[in-house]
């Protein structure tokens, strides 16, 4: 295959080659083409349109002497004026001759017109490289009269050839405009490119090729602008490589580089927004699809280390598992009545094995099998157990009537015995003993309905998704990431570890637990205020003591066919509930992580309450 240089190298010396025999009428019109595939002759709307003929004005020498018309026509050289009118240097030179063919003073005379005119016509190809008006056709007006002059002289035919191969790049500039014109630009080959620098490695300095070049080079960085707004940046570097060879004006280019990183920047900084956007409401039906397409198209755009790309990616991640929330985040609800719902801690998503390890002393057959359950979707779980200030904003607005108060009684603890009996007149309002009970206490005295009515009101007042925990929910919680026998390991619980059982603990009137934790105490016989004690990892009180739980699940005896998802395991019309954690009443064996016992639903006792959960 013939390269681009070798190719114009041969257009031009075929050029020099025939300049003599070659007229405009003589080039194939279809030259221009067969140019571009290699052959030397370029077609007749690029060739030069120049007539290179001249006719001579005629002089006659009537009653002048031979003398005198050689002396008119040395004074009309010195004045320059070779061949305009009949008055000239050459016509009268060619008056003499018609005469004398051999007077060797007017050969002379013929002679210095000749030079005279070559180094005229050379200043005007030079001047046409610099695109001077009118500079090729004074080149082209001297070629013609050279060619009569002495069509034969070397000079004149080493004139006719530097025209002729000027024609050629002239050829080669309209065929780069046409290139230019057409989007045949030479990024790849021929074209613009290599058109108008071929013209500037033959003729140095070229205006219209320097010209074509910059063209040529704002084409193609326009194209790179077009590849920017489709965010398609592989081919802005590949436009712009082609700019910089074609015409490398560092300031050019250094400024379009510059335009570009602005723009790339803008535009992943308004997908960035409109993302977030999206992700103000990720249940919005499509809203987390249509921010990770945004996230994806950030990916193909910023550079690697922009960090709002990584910035978003966990968005949509926090999005995906928590909605609006992330993990560990603390909040509370304003509720339509007044006041707010309980303050609730949003759980971390994750995987953990619920149920009571093979190997663990003590466990019930209904704590096995152990079984993996995985959170994909993170949820809320109230810090502490319902409060009874909490369950008194629910019964002032809506006159609610619970089953102890509606049966009249519920049990609680007889400090003179020592155990717990039933008693009439307790309700909610009650702690664990009968006594009117504080704000801050865990709401006691309640079957799981009443706990129902109290979600299913907190979801009318906030318009969230409510619900009691499930029991996967609370072991999940309860342990926190831990695997040991009970929540802070498999050994005596530290200090503050929770309202339990502790041998150290003493009743009103001096009763002890038969069946308590030695050496431990926590200072409350009943029911702690809540948050008294340190929250576990997850942010959360009193899972392991003070009171124990309802959860959603029904009673099964054991794990087989359970839920793998954390969902609850419910029986529509199941009489038996699933009561999970440990209480201020509980034997130690209670408290491990894995117990679970099943209760009537409708029970109510001085060591039952639960807390809330929420749906993100």
């Amino acid at each position: 295959m013939t390269t681009a240089t070798g190719r114009w190298a041969i257009l031009l010396a075929g050029l020099v080659l025939a300049a003599c025999a070659r007229t405009p009428s003589q080039v194939d019109a279809d030259s221009a083409e067969a140019l571009r595939r290699g052959i030397v002759t370029v077609g007749g709307d690029e060739h030069s349109h120049y007539n290179l003929n001249w006719t001579p004005p005629v002089a006659t020498l009537d009653g002048t002497s031979v003398a005198d018309a050689l002396r008119q026509a040395g004074r009309q050289l010195q004045r320059d004026r070779l061949y305009q009118d009949a008055g000239s240097t050459l016509p009268l030179v060619f008056a003499v001759l018609r005469i004398d063919p051999a007077n060797a003073a007017a050969l002379e005379l013929r002679q210095r017109a000749i030079h005279r005119l070559i180094a005229r016509g050379d200043a005007a190809i030079r001047d046409n490289a610099g695109d001077w008006p009118g500079a090729a056709a004074e080149a082209h007006q001297v070629a013609a009269v050279l060619r009569v002059a002495n069509a034969n002289d070397p000079d004149v035919q080493r004139y006719l050839g530097r025209l002729d191969a000027s024609d050629g790049l002239d050829a080669l500039l309209l065929l780069g405009e046409r290139d230019l014109a057409e989007g045949r630009w030479g990024e790849i080959g021929v074209g613009a490119r290599t058109d108008f620098g071929e013209v500037l490695r033959n003729r140095p300095g070229d205006v219209r090729a320097i010209i074509g070049l910059r063209r040529t080079r704002d084409a193609m960085i326009a194209r790179a602008q077009v590849a920017a707004n489709a965010h398609d940046y592989a081919n802005v570097v590949t436009w712009m490589h082609h700019a910089q060879a074609a015409d490398g004006d560092p300031r050019v280019i250094a400024a379009a580089w510059r335009r570009f990183e602005r723009q790339r920047v803008q535009q992943v900084q308004s997908m960035y927004v409109d993302a977030r956007i999206r992700l103000q409401d990720p249940s919005q039906r499509g809203a987390i699809d249509a921010a990770r397409a945004l996230l994806l198209e950030m990916r193909r755009v910023a550079v690697t280390d922009d960090g709002s790309v990584a910035d978003l990616a966990r968005r949509i991640d926090l999005a995906t598992h928590y909605g609006q929330f992330a993990p560990g985040q603390q909040f509370s609800e304003a509720l339509r009545a007044g006041g707010a719902a309980p303050l609730l801690r949003v759980v971390p998503i994750g995987s953990f094995m619920m149920g009571a390890d093979p190997h663990e002393p003590g466990p019930s057959k209904a704590e096995s099998p152990a079984h993996r359950v995985t959170f994909v979707r993170g949820f809320a779980l109230g810090e502490t157990e319902v409060r009874v200030d909490d369950y008194a904003r629910f019964v002032v607005a809506t006159g609610y009537r619970t089953r102890a108060e509606r049966r009249g009684n519920s049990i609680v603890y007889d400090e003179r015995s020592g155990n717990f009996a039933r008693r009439s007149g307790v309700s909610w309002r009650d702690d664990y003993t009968g006594r009117p009970a504080r704000g801050d206490l865990p709401v006691l005295h309640l079957d799981v309905r009443d706990a129902e009515a109290y979600i299913d009101w907190l979801r009318t007042q906030t318009g969230r998704a409510y619900h009691l925990p499930t029991e996967a929910e609370f072991e999940y919680a309860l342990r926190a990431g831990g695997a040991g026998k009970f929540p802070w390991g498999d050994g005596a619980p530290p200090p503050g570890a929770g309202n339990l059982t502790g041998a150290l603990d003493v009743s009103p009137s001096g009763h002890r637990w038969a069946n308590a934790f030695r050496g431990y105490g926590d200072g409350y016989w009943g029911p702690a205020p809540v948050a008294r004690d340190a929250a576990n990892a997850f942010g959360l009180h009193d899972l392991a003591g003070n009171v124990s739980e309802w959860v959603a699940d029904c009673w099964h005896q054991g794990y087989r066919r359970a839920p793998a998802d954390g969902a609850a395991w419910f029986n529509p019309g199941c009489r038996s509930r699933v009561v999970r954690g440990g209480s201020w009443a509980g034997a130690p064996d209670q408290v491990r992580s894995s117990w679970r016992v099943a209760q009537a639903g409708d029970i109510t006792n001085a060591r039952t309450g639960f807390r809330v959960a929420r749906d993100l």
